[in-house]
């Protein structure tokens, strides 16, 4: 048996009357709009943990669909209209329509349908109400006299259950009404600065996008805002320990005696022994030479030692000649 077509109830100046419509998703997350305008939008789930963040744009209200499975963030009242349908089970955009002036907006029960409208007394001109499709379409417009006014305009309420959850298109509806598909707003540019290329300095704001359309993002699997801050913990951890292994780490020894110093073994443990005490003796030297230059004052016994250089030197070039 197909479930019952929804009817529309309009209220207005001159009596009330039902208009014929056209022919559970995540329940442990909910979205919250928040921040200055561009506002950001993200669902959390039931540990107030981030699962996607939709970015920032004008908006300033969220409607979830009764089954669930689409969310329409928009910006009403002093903004201008723009609607941003999202498939929840894969964090996609459907659609990107307006609708400008809307003072009330509703999900019809069958979750295919919204109802946007212009109503008295918040608004007294222009009044009248528009049927969509989520992916986008007027299926239906109907304008307000000017010489009347409206003032609601209600779904007829089913029981839960009643209107089972469809797939998601992204394929816009057919209709005559057509789209009404929101242009990108052009922020203002002072008239000194139109003709020159635009710089992040000349910018109000930065325009944040949902993170599955940051560049990169295509590909990578999409963590939540959580699981991004624990990745960067531990990698900056992980960086801390290696440069502390690093710092720790002993520097190459580098033999600071004169290159004329260096020589193979001669083969006599004897000589080896003597020259080994030489190479020893000549280095203290030189670590006294570099005190002196660093201007530490050499006490009598130092300065003698420095005076032996040239004698050491002599002996370690003999044994190390065999003579």
């Amino acid at each position: 048996m197909a479930p019952p077509t929804p009817l529309l109830a309009v209220r207005g100046s001159d009596g009330t009357f039902l208009l014929r419509g056209p022919p559970s998703c995540q329940e442990s997350s909910f979205c919250v709009v928040y921040g200055f305008m561009p506002a950001k939008a993200t669902v959390f789930n039931h540990k107030c943990e981030s699962v996607f963040d939709f970015g920032t744009g004008p908006r300033n209200v969220a409607f979830y669909s009764p089954q669930g499975h689409i969310l329409v963030l928009a910006g009403f009242g002093n903004l201008r209209g723009q609607m941003e349908v999202w498939d929840v089970k894969k964090y996609k955009q459907v659609s990107k329509p307006q609708a400008e002036d809307t003072t009330h907006f509703s999900w019809c029960p069958d979750g295919e349908h919204i109802v946007t409208s212009t109503c008295s007394p918040r608004l007294r001109v222009s009044n009248g109400f528009k049927i969509w499709h989520y992916t986008g379409t007027v299926l239906f417009k109907h304008e307000t006299p000017s010489n009347k006014e409206l003032w609601e305009v209600l779904w007829q309420p089913f029981p839960t259950g009643t209107f089972p959850e469809k797939e998601v298109k992204y394929q816009a509806s057919p209709s005559e009404l057509g789209s009404t598909e929101a242009k990108p707003a052009q922020a203002y540019r002072a008239p000194a600065l139109r003709n020159k290329p635009q710089t992040a300095s000349s910018k109000l704001h930065e325009e944040e996008p949902a993170q599955n359309m940051k560049p990169g993002a295509a590909g990578e699997k999409q963590m939540s805002k959580a699981a991004l801050k624990n990745q960067k913990r531990r990698e900056a951890k992980k960086a801390a320990k290696q440069e502390n292994k690093s710092d720790e780490a002993p520097p190459p020894a580098a033999d600071s005696a004169p290159a004329s110093h260096v020589t193979s073994s001669c083969g006599d443990p004897e000589t080896d022994k003597k020259i080994k005490n030489l190479k020893k003796k000549l280095k203290a030297i030189d670590e006294l030479k570099e005190q002196q230059a660093a201007g530490k004052v050499m006490q009598k016994n130092q300065l003698e030692k420095m005076q032996k250089e040239a004698q050491l030197l002599k002996e370690l070039e003999d044994l190390e000649l065999g003579l």
